[in-house]
């Protein structure tokens, strides 16, 4: 550990120097040391041209020199500003590597990257390739020098010594392929090569006509005609195999693809070399029409006419057909008999379930029909049967027809319409069958409550899901009652803000509906409201005293409500119309509002007179008289108001009971009254006579 020591304290003073003595160039970053002055405290980095900007003195250029020479130029640049420089420093903060990207790149640019940088990371920097850039014809430009490498050869292969070493300055340019021809488009890499993998004509192989990929490709030493083809893709289904026409430096030649596949013979294949065309043409008689022909049509990979045998099942004509594209519809594969019939076939549900219904036999002249897979954003909707449709409508987000299958839920098919819009009644989806039966699901209990699936309705092909929705506004109700049932509403009337029609679930009460329809109006009689239930086998009433409840708070005065009930608040002024004789109290004479009034056993006479406004100006108050019928005999009593005003003794108040009777006189039959209306008729008599005396 010593000698160790010791090796790097002798060893540091040359490092240093060597440190010292390296060039500044493009990228890398210094930090000067000027104590106290906040413009210098981040690093400076040299930019494309080797320079830095420095505070209140500009660009200065330090490309080129060592550390040690850039301190002097800094320092005397500094000096024309400074006074001080007595604690002035350079230092040397991180060495990077700065070189622009330019051509076929994401972003393309200048480009910051570690002294270790290399191509890749430089092509990373930069945002990356993108599709259609040329890789094996990479550019590297130092000063006046041209370095081509090829990047793709370095990805095959990772040997970075493919690779040129990078230096600050450098410029690497990424061409792009001439198959992307004059006009940039987007594409991916398939289509990049759907017409070939050629770069120049001039090493091109040119195959046309009945192949899958019709293109120039790259031509290699030693390919065959066969090669060539499988560069294509091969040939389609109907492609004349026997009369294969070959281009070859002005010479044609023709080959049979079929005989040499029988024979394996080489001698009669063409030369091929770059610049070869060669042409596949259509075979006149395109379909085979042999006794042992099955054909598979649709969306397989290679639909045709294939031979069938007696170990040839469902699964081996639809592997040689290439098997299902993306497209297919592997639940409803149909099998055409010969005789007309039609056999149905669930690849799907098979695949999934070894143990599920057997594939059938293909017998010779059946058409195996895979259909296309329906996509629910074409306007082709019509595609889907009617018997393996379903209908959602109402208040979901994408409501319309959508394919079922049996091993969906209602959940599927819910989630599938975009799940409820906000005005949805939940409480209430109703389900026609195509029978014309009615069901009704509360999929808003289902959810509350978490209740099991298998609670959930059983939909099937050809049904229609209904997805009710709630009023908008309680104040909307003339326009909005028809798009609820009467089933689940509640009827308020009377002296309510807005009577009508409400829907109800079970999540609301009583006093959710009173709200609903804008609460009592001033003329609402609180202690009256009545309530009638018809969710038994009759209608019954129920009679609340609602002020009650506002003045205990006690919620067990409150009725339960369900739909198909119905709430009425009456007015105060039209008790007579509502309660018997028996339940009321009658007010009249001179009293304000005379009628008859709700009385309870908490009351008294003085209560009665102040709800009746108390008495007018005419009344006579000292001989106020209640009139009792509630038990024995009728019988009056006398109340001297003024009296109890001016001496008050509460036991001088009569007790009043439902069904009594109350009187107040007025001035015109106290005694007082008729005694000066007596002294008046008698003036009225000796004047009479004295006129008479005189005449």
């Amino acid at each position: 550990m010593r000698t160790w020591l010791i090796m790097v304290l002798l060893c540091w003073p040359l490092l240093a120097g060597a440190q010292e003595q390296r060039q500044l160039q493009a990228g890398d970053a210094i930090t000067i040391v000027m104590p106290g002055e906040a413009d210098f405290e981040q690093p400076f980095q040299l930019d494309s041209e080797g320079k830095i900007r420095l505070p209140e003195i500009g660009k200065v250029r330090l490309a080129g020199q060592t550390l040690g020479q850039a301190k002097q130029a800094i320092k005397l640049a500094l000096s024309s500003v400074y006074l001080n420089l007595d604690q002035f420093d350079l230092e040397l903060s991180e060495r990077k590597l700065l070189l622009r990207v330019l051509g076929y790149v994401a972003t393309p640019g200048e480009v910051i990257l570690p002294k270790d940088g290399n191509v890749q990371m430089a092509i990373e920097a930069a945002g990356g390739l993108k599709p259609g850039a040329q890789l094996d014809k990479l550019q590297l430009k130092r000063d006046d020098q041209v370095i081509p490498f090829n990047f793709k050869a370095y990805l095959d292969s990772g040997n970075s010594r493919l690779l040129p070493q990078l230096r600050s300055g450098d410029q690497l340019f990424v061409p792009a392929s001439p198959l992307t021809g004059n006009v940039e488009v987007n594409f991916d890499a398939r289509s990049l090569i759907a017409g070939g993998d050629a770069g120049d004509d001039d090493q091109a192989i040119t195959l046309f006509g009945e192949v899958r990929n019709p293109g120039s490709f790259s031509f290699k030493e030693g390919m065959g005609l066969v090669d060539a083809l499988m560069r294509a893709e091969g040939v389609t289904r109907y492609a004349d195999v026997t009369h294969i026409r070959v281009i070859t430096d002005g010479h044609p030649y023709l080959f049979d693809l079929k005989s040499y596949l029988d024979s394996g013979d080489s001698h009669g294949q063409p030369p091929l070399k770059s610049g070869t065309l060669v042409f596949v043409p259509t075979q006149i008689e395109v379909v085979s029409n042999t006794q042992r022909t099955v054909y598979v049509m649709g969306e397989v990979q290679a639909p045709g006419a294939y031979e069938t045998g007696d170990n040839v099942t469902f699964l081996d004509l639809l592997a040689n057909a290439g098997g299902p594209t993306r497209f297919a519809q592997t639940r409803d594969i149909r099998v055409l008999r010969s005789d007309q019939s039609v056999v149905e076939v669930n690849l799907l549900a098979y695949t999934e379930n070894q143990g599920g219904p057997a594939l059938p036999a293909v017998q010779p002249g059946d058409v195996i029909f895979v259909p296309e897979k329906t996509d629910v954003n074409e306007k082709s909707w019509l595609k889907i049967p009617a018997s393996d449709a379903i209908k959602i409508i109402g208040a979901v987000k994408n409501a319309g027809r959508y394919e079922w299958d049996d091993n969906m839920s209602f959940l599927d098919l819910f989630a599938h319409a975009g799940g409820p819009e906000q005005h949805a009644n939940l409480a209430e989806i109703e389900i026609v069958k195509e029978s014309g039966d009615k069901q009704i699901f509360d999929l808003d209990k289902f959810i509350r409550q978490g209740g099991a699936f298998n609670a959930l309705p059983t939909l099937q092909a050809g049904d229609t899901v209904v997805v009710n929705e709630l009023p908008w506004d309680p104040s909307d109700n003339k326009s909005s009652w028809v798009r609820q049932s009467a089933e689940s509403s509640i009827y308020v009337f009377g002296q309510v803000g807005a009577p009508g029609r409400y829907a109800f679930t079970e999540q609301l009460g009583f006093l959710d509906i009173l709200a609903a329809a804008d609460g009592p109006t001033d003329k609402a009689d609180l202690g009256q409201i009545r309530i009638t239930h018809r969710d038994g086998s009759k209608a019954r009433v129920t009679q609340l005293n609602l002020a009650r409840y506002f003045e205990s708070g006690d919620e067990s005065v409150l009725p339960q409500v369900l739909p198909g009930d119905t709430i009425f608040l009456p007015q105060r002024q039209r008790q007579w119309l509502e309660k018997p004789s028996e339940q009321v109290v009658r007010l009249m004479g001179s009293v304000q509002k005379p009628g008859r009034y709700s009385f309870d056993q908490s009351m008294n006479l003085l209560d009665l007179l102040a709800e009746a406004g108390g008495p007018d100006d005419n009344a006579y108050i000292e001989k106020i008289v209640v009139v009792q019928h509630s038990c024995c005999e009728p019988q009056a009593r006398i109340f001297n108001l003024k009296k109890f005003v001016t001496q008050p003794n509460y036991a001088d108040i009569p007790v009043l009971r439902p069904g009594d009777t109350v009187y107040v006189p007025d001035q015109s039959q106290s005694n007082w009254h008729i005694f000066l209306t007596g002294v008046r008729d008698a003036l009225s008599v000796v004047a009479l006579f004295a006129l008479g005396a005189a005449i």
